[in-house]
């Protein structure tokens, strides 16, 4: 398991990575694995498009942009809403799915 501390990422003071281009899948998994999450190609999904956004908007997308832009990826039979979105990342919602995707914490309140 890597440990984020001696593996050269900086984190600050509430465990959110400092430098968003330092972010990698094995560092998700890390994340993860300290919250206690399973990644699934679903939160794969989620991870990607949050950090997607945030490269070109310089912002964290909201819940409802998430739903309405990759909802049917995250919930394929049933309209995917709000519940569904944080119930992939039960310890937090859009905050946990954030910290895993390597945005920072000053930019996660408003999920």
């Amino acid at each position: 398991m890597l440990n984020l501390q001696t593996a050269g990422h900086h984190l600050n003071k509430k465990g959110y990575l400092a430098r968003f281009e330092v972010w990698d899948r094995d560092l998700a998994l890390a994340f993860a694995a300290e919250e206690g999450v399973t990644l699934t190609e679903c939160h794969w999904r989620v991870i990607e498009f949050l950090r997607d956004y945030y490269a070109a908007h310089e912002m964290p997308a909201s819940p409802r942009v998430v739903i309405k832009s990759i909802g049917t990826e995250i919930s394929e039979h049933v309209p995917c809403t709000r519940k569904h979105l944080d119930a992939l990342f039960p310890n937090g919602g859009c905050r946990q799915a954030c910290r895993i995707a390597g945005l920072p914490d000053y930019y996660c309140h408003s999920c």
